[in-house]
């Protein structure tokens, strides 16, 4: 089995000093905007597009920005300066480039903790030495990016767009970053187990038994050399259910935490399956490149990155494959969804479920300590997209290659569209079949770029949607809605029943907040579309779709995308004002702190 400490450490660090400077001042742009932008720091304006942001510390920190939707600073990275006092007294304003300094000087601005500051700095610092790697080594082209497939163009994105610190990946050496992070495009194999059906329980979809997932997974000579290991360990093998394990986890988690297990043969190795695999930006979710029609594996790590500790609650193992069932029965019987929109709902269609038999029984035991073994096997993008059909991630349109061409840019370019009526396909792929989900079943995604996929036409035109990642963030709302008939349980924490404000906040948050909010600037430098064009367009296919189905006019009201005013939700500020860093026995609500104007409300 290959572990990372095969992969030899390079005698000098992959970073360039300049590449160093530049990540910096990029991220250092970036956290002014986005913590402005949540109201961690307030910026004053100068006028005629200047900026200062006075810090408790006595250092001002002055800039060009361009004001966007939702009050949000556009800040341009090479305007930034620094003044502070010096000894002798007088205020002198140099360059600024150094996002670390910014975060120890902001410190007491930001009403924090020296502890979380310090555990922050170490994300923020992971992240720029990300960054400044990919500096130095460039990248290809947005013209070379069209030709890579789903997983080969995920391992080039850069993670997410609203936070600052969005490859933090605390408990990864920098030798486990150079072997399982999506940026490194290292295969890897997976390790499988074999765990005592005592601790472990499998559970699919309706036409899928535990034997049919393993046939599909495993080739029958892997299948052989797995049984005889159990075979030679004196154990029956129908005893066992078999799940894969990621070599980081297996190594750093399930040795240690299931010691007891392990020693006991309650949890069995039975070696590496012959199939490579690529990481995808949440890191835990996997997809097959030796045989791409195989199902994607999430797995947990048990490491903090972008908020949470990134295992898989038992809860979501336990009922991703009914979730999925029933997802599945609404689409089917929709017309609308399935024959004219095409929508792919990318099912999680079986799962392994591994409680701890010590820790699972301790009252708010930390969830990190909970979620370190089980695995959900998804539908992969390959199996079924269309021939000729590429799918990529909506949050790939926002990549901008060294040369500066955004790679929504380079789409537009070779569709031969006028870039107005590709943003209209775009707008109408993406929004119609999630507003027809929202308004007609009062049902969510969480639809951020990484869960929402655009299948493109031969022509790069957005032509269909892939929804995935159902059972974390699916949430229904708590109102009666007759067509979404008999729903899969009553538990809340497996799908949550919400408020119709909180329900229509996902798409808000996610689609406009979390991503239009980006991509609106990037079309009015790279396409010539202004912004209030791009917004214009936005509202318009919310309103053609709501002229379209009339009788849906009481939750248009209820799920209002139009409204004037919409909650802030900052999830900077969340990490590092509000949750910090302790021990939580369970993963937290957001909580609205202020309002943004809503682009969508002018007419």
């Amino acid at each position: 089995m290959t572990h990372p400490a095969d992969h030899p450490v390079p005698a000098l660090p992959d970073v360039a000093p300049a590449a160093w400077r530049e990540a910096n001042r990029r991220l250092l742009a970036k956290a002014i905007g986005e913590w402005c932008f949540e109201d961690m720091l307030k910026a004053e304006d100068a006028g005629d597009g200047e900026y200062r942001v006075g810090l408790a510390s006595g250092t001002t920190y002055a800039f060009r920005a361009r004001p966007g939707a939702f009050g949000w600073l556009r800040v341009d990275p090479d305007s930034i300066t620094r003044t502070a006092t010096s000894m002798l007294g007088n205020s002198i304003a140099q360059p600024a480039w150094d996002a670390l300094q910014f975060l120890m000087e902001a410190a007491t601005t930001l009403d924090s903790d020296p502890s979380t500051l310090a555990t922050y700095f170490t994300e923020l610092s992971a992240t720029l030495a990300v960054d400044a790697a990919r500096l130095t080594h460039g990248g290809e082209t947005a013209a070379e990016l069209r030709a890579l497939d789903h997983a080969e163009l995920e391992c080039r994105m850069t993670g997410h767009n609203l936070l600052v610190a969005n490859k933090g990946r605390i408990g990864f050496s920098a030798t486990d970053l150079r072997a399982y992070a999506p940026e490194s495009a290292r295969t890897l194999h997976l390790l499988w187990v074999a765990v005592h059906r005592g601790l472990a329980e499998f559970r699919g979809t309706s036409e899928l038994s535990e034997k049919s997932v393993l046939e599909r997974e495993l080739d029958e000579e892997t299948r052989t050399r797995f049984t005889a290991v159990l075979t030679a360990a004196g154990v029956d093998p129908q005893g066992y259910v078999w799940m894969p394990v990621h070599p980081w986890q297996w190594d750093h988690a399930v040795q240690t935490l299931h010691a007891a297990d392990v020693a006991q043969r309650r949890i069995i190795p039975l070696g590496e399956s012959p199939d490579a695999y690529l990481p995808g930006q949440s890191i835990r979710t996997m997809a097959n490149v030796t045989t791409p029609d195989r199902y994607d594996v999430k797995l947990p790590l048990k490491i903090l990155n972008t908020l949470v500790w990134r295992g898989i609650p038992p809860h979501c193992t336990m009922g991703a494959p009914v979730v999925t069932q029933w997802l599945r029965g609404l689409v089917e019987r929709d017309p609308f969804l399935t024959d004219e929109c095409r929508t792919v709902f990318l099912g999680e269609v079986a799962s392994v479920t591994v409680r701890h038999p010590y820790l699972s029984t301790l009252d708010q035991a930390p969830y990190q300590h909970l979620e370190t073994l089980g695995c959900i096997w998804r539908d992969s993008v390959s199996a079924r997209r269309d021939p000729g059909e590429r799918v990529r991630t909506f949050a790939s349109l926002l990549h901008v290659d060294s040369a500066g061409t955004a790679f929504v840019a380079e789409l537009v370019r070779t569709s031969g569209l006028d870039p107005e009526e590709w943003l209209r396909r775009l707008f109408g792929t993406l929004l119609v079949p999630v507003m027809h989900v929202l308004y007609r079943y009062g049902v969510t995604f969480n639809p951020h770029g990484q869960n929402t996929l655009i299948g493109y036409d031969d022509h790069d035109v957005p032509a269909r949607l892939y929804l995935k990642d159902f059972v974390d963030d699916v949430c229904v709302s708590f109102t009666d809605v007759p067509e979404r008939g008999p729903e899969p349980d009553g538990h809340d924490h497996v799908l949550p029943r919400k408020h119709p404000s909180i329900i229509k906040q996902h798409v808000v948050d996610q689609v406009f907040v979390g991503h239009f909010r980006y991509l609106a600037p990037l079309c009015a430098d790279q396409l010539g579309v202004p912004e209030k064009t791009f917004w214009r367009l936005v509202r318009q296919t919310i309103l053609d779709f709501q002229k379209r189905f009339p009788e849906l006019a009481e939750r248009f009201a209820e799920y209002d995308l139009l409204t004037p005013e919409i909650p802030r939700y900052g999830l900077n500020r969340d990490r590092v004002v509000v949750t910090r860093y302790g021990d939580r026995a369970l993963r937290h609500a957001l909580f609205p702190n202020g309002t943004h104007p809503n682009p969508l409300a002018e007419g």
